[in-house]
């Protein structure tokens, strides 16, 4: 299994879990783990989700998910685990 962290973060709105996950199911990417809250008016998520068994290239997924984030006025990033626990470890 081949993990990866997609963040989202934004200005709450109906949809944005159905959109963002609609997308990663339709590469053949499993949500494995979601936490998501809403300080005030703004949508915060955390995905960890299984890209091992994708069907197109991690660049192009990553690329997606920023094409999707532009279109929804939100950030979306996907990153593989390694480097996200790399970049946050104390």
């Amino acid at each position: 299994m081949t993990k990866a962290i997609v963040t989202v973060i934004g200005k709450d709105r109906v949809g944005i879990i159905a959109e963002v996950s609609v997308l990663l199911a339709g590469y053949g990417i499993n949500i494995l783990d979601i936490s998501q809250t809403v300080l005030q008016d703004y949508f915060t998520m955390v995905m960890l989700v299984d890209v091992g068994k994708m069907d197109i290239p991690f660049p192009e997924v990553k690329a997606a998910l920023s094409d999707l984030g532009e279109k929804l006025e939100l950030s979306i990033r996907i990153q593989h685990e390694d480097i996200f626990r790399s970049m946050h470890q104390l």
